[in-house]
Formats: C-alpha cells, structure tokens, sequence
C-alpha cells in the first residue's frame, strides 16, 4: 500500500471544487436498539473518477473540508486529507460533528449507510422510542413533535436526516470504513479505494455491532427461521406456526407482544423486573427528570458507585418499560425458562422442556466488533481504554456514544450530547496538525 501511495504532490480545496465520484458498498452502520433514559439498547471499493476542476462556489462540506488535501495515484485509489474523519453518522456522530463545526472546526462524517438514518428505519415496524419527544432532540434542534409523545423510529430517523441538513453538516453516506491505523503522524482510514489522512479520528459508530447469538443455535432444524432481533420486521415475515424469543429483555417483551397478535409465543429468559410506574402516565413524568439526573450525573465513572454499577449495568438489561408482564400475560404470551440448547433439532430450555416452533428470534443482544481498528487501544475485554472517550496512548483518537463510556446515560441522546460536546472541545483544544495546546478544557 506505502507504494502505490507515494506522494506525487498535494491540491489544496480552497474554495474550487473537485468531485470524487466514488463506488462504494453499504453495510449497516450504527445499529442502535433502543432510546430510553431508563437504560438505551442503543441496537450503524471502486474506481475513482475526477472530475473537471471550475471555479463554482464550494458547498458547505467543501467549506469545512477547506484544510483538506487530495492526492490521486491513479485511477484505483484516492487519499485525502481531513483534520477530523468522524466515522458513523448516527446521533453520536452527528452531535460530534454540530460541536466542531460551531467551533469552525474542518471534518467529514463517513457513513456506511445510503441514507442518514438508516440505521433506525432498518429495526422493526412498530418500534417507537421509549424517551418522550421533548428529550430526543440533540443540541440546537428540538424535536418536531408533542412533547410527551413517543416518536416512532421512522420520525426519529427523518429528525436526524433533517439536523445533518439544518446544520449543512458534511456527511458522505454509503462509505464503509474497513481499516483504521495510523501511518507516522497522521491517522489513515480505509474505504474500498479511498483513503483518507487526518489529525483526529472519533469513532462514532454505535454501542451494538454484531448480533450475539449462542452457538447452538446452529444446530436448529434448518426447516425453522432463525433471525436476530435486529432483522425482524414485523409478524407478516415469519413462517406459520409457533414463535419463541430468546432473551426476555425490553427488546423481547416489545417483539413477542408484537408477534402474539399473529402467531403463538414463547418468551425465555430471565424476568428483569419492570418500571415502578406506567410507561407514559403522569406519575412517569415526574420521575423521568430524577432517572435522568442520577444516570447522568451520579452514575458516571468519576463516582464510587458509578464505577461500582457499570460492569452490572453493561451486562445485564434493564428492567422492562413499556410492555410488562401482565400485558404479556394478557396477550397469550407464555414465559419459560432460559433456552439452553437444543433436542432432535428443536429449542430446548434449561428445565429440559422442547419447544415445537418454526421460528426463533434471538433477542440476545450485541457485542463490540472493532476488529476494523489496528491499533493498540484496548483492554483484555476488548473494550477501547479511554477516559471519557479520549484516548491517551493514541493522541487524537476517541470513542463516542458506547455503553457507559463515561455515564449511565452515554448511549442515549442526552448523554451521547454531552460526550460529544467534551469530545470536540478536546479536538478544539488541540492546534491543527494535532498539536495540544495549553488551555484546559471549558466546562469539563
């Protein structure tokens, strides 16, 4: 690669435009679960072609891109170079992006998607958000709708297609990232044929990654669908016959109250409680700002007890919001026991009951991939080592919108605001080419 990437001279922007017509491929980006104050499941190659450089006026991006070069080796590959590439253009993305571009602040925002948004237009039919409207806008845009109403997850993709325009933020979908590593001074990501050189790298990319599905599930009868929860659409999708969900978390008690219209269901797993108050009801709107301030401000990593919830708060679910048990009763929902293998090709639980389905839909959860990143930056868990999404061992790298990466509330749209805001700061604070200057953080 150092090869075919020789330096043969640089072009600056300016205020010409150059076009870079790019063929790329689209995978899921950031994929988010759910939006909740409670706890958010928050579940996202080609040739190049220039074209004729004119005298046009550049458009924002090309404006904010202004301290970017370009260097073209050929018909195969482009480099280019940017002082901040933000990688993921869901809400942690795009909040990182507002606050560097209030602080006149050159970036990109990649995203592997076709359409800002899409990450949430891909889950399920019914899916509305657990946060009511007047808490699901991010900096400098309120949410278009009532404020105690609860967004469908169509309306809060089409908020966030409309922030990127509002605020003219420079995001270039349908690009995905397949490598990160560094190469002297300046980090390199890859996409296809395309590179690009910065100072500052924020991986925005989301809290949930890859589906985490038990490996016996490979042993089903290959006569019954199988599909993660974040592929399931609605209940006209799936095969006839019975229906079992595994994982009986917020996730698996929304989907099975969806299902058991059409379908006899099972729900396995361990009950996690629910919310003390009806999800929606006047005495809810009085504890919502108490979950906020304590998830926000008193469960954080700076605190005793922060530090001592997270590996809990990271591994287990949260208590049920929406959908209790007694709706699930009501609905012909029959609970069983944890699901721990399998019998003559059917789902068996841990009590030793078979289940007879033709469908399971796994509502186990997701797990970090960020095997894209060559770089030293994580611990034996595999989790980044950061201090409030900083990395220190790596200047210039962070980590934005992960479970718990500084508060309870890190993942949901309050908390991933406040991260972002910290996180562009910390880029503000440095001199372009990476250079730290002197003056603490404001507001830390």
């Amino acid at each position: 690669r150092s090869e075919s990437r020789t330096q043969t001279g640089e072009s600056r922007l300016g205020h010409t435009r150059i076009g870079v017509m790019l063929h790329t491929l689209s995978v899921p980006g950031e994929d988010l679960g759910y939006l909740t104050h409670h706890r958010i499941f928050a579940c996202l190659p080609g040739g190049v072609v220039l074209q004729e450089i004119t005298g046009e006026k550049t458009s924002k991006e090309e404006q904010m891109s202004e301290h970017s070069d370009v260097k073209n080796h050929g018909p195969a590959e482009s480099t280019e170079y940017v002082e901040t590439v933000i990688i993921g253009g869901g809400q942690a993305g795009l909040s990182v992006g507002h606050h560097l571009a209030k602080r006149g602040r050159p970036f990109v925002i990649l995203d592997a998607n076709e359409r800002i948004g899409d990450a949430w237009r891909k889950r399920w039919d019914s899916l509305r958000l657990f946060t009511p409207a007047r808490y699901d806008g991010l900096a400098g845009l309120p949410f278009p709708a009532p404020a105690w109403s609860f967004p469908t997850k169509d309306e809060m993709a089409d908020y966030l297609e409309t922030y990127a325009v509002r605020f003219d933020l420079p995001v270039r979908t349908g690009i995905r990232v397949d490598t990160l590593s560094r190469e002297g001074k300046r980090y390199v990501v890859s996409s296809g044929g395309r590179w690009f050189e910065a100072d500052h790298v924020v991986v925005a990319s989301g809290a949930h990654h890859v589906p985490k599905i038990p490996a016996f599930a490979r042993e089903l009868d290959p006569s019954i669908m199988q599909l993660h929860s974040s592929e399931y659409r609605g209940p006209s999708r799936l095969q006839e016959g019975g229906v079992l969900l595994v994982g009986a978390g917020n996730s698996g008690a929304e989907i099975a109250f969806d299902v058991a219209r059409t379908h006899s269901t099972w729900l396995s797993g361990r009950h996690p409680g629910h919310l003390p108050v009806r999800h929606g009801s006047i005495p809810s709107r009085f504890l919502l700002p108490v979950v906020r301030f304590v998830g926000s401000r008193v469960l954080t990593v700076k605190t005793p007890i922060g530090r001592k919830v997270r590996p809990w708060f990271v591994s287990r679910g949260a208590p049920l919001i929406r959908v209790k048990r007694k709706e699930l009763d009501a609905a012909g929902v029959e609970r069983v026991a944890r699901t721990a293998g399998v019998r003559d090709g059917f789902p068996m639980t841990e009590d030793g009951r078979v289940l007879d389905v033709s469908n399971v839909i796994w509502c186990t959860g997701f797990r970090y991939d960020f095997s894209w990143i060559d770089l030293p930056v994580f611990g034996q868990d595999g989790e980044p080592i950061q201090d409030r999404g900083v990395v220190s061992n790596e200047p210039g790298l962070y980590f934005v919108g992960l479970q718990f990466l500084y508060s309870a509330t890190s993942d949901v749209l309050p908390g991933v605001g406040r991260d972002a805001e910290y996180i562009a700061k910390h880029i503000a604070s440095r001199e372009p080419k990476g250079r730290s200057r002197a003056h603490a953080l404001a507001g830390a």
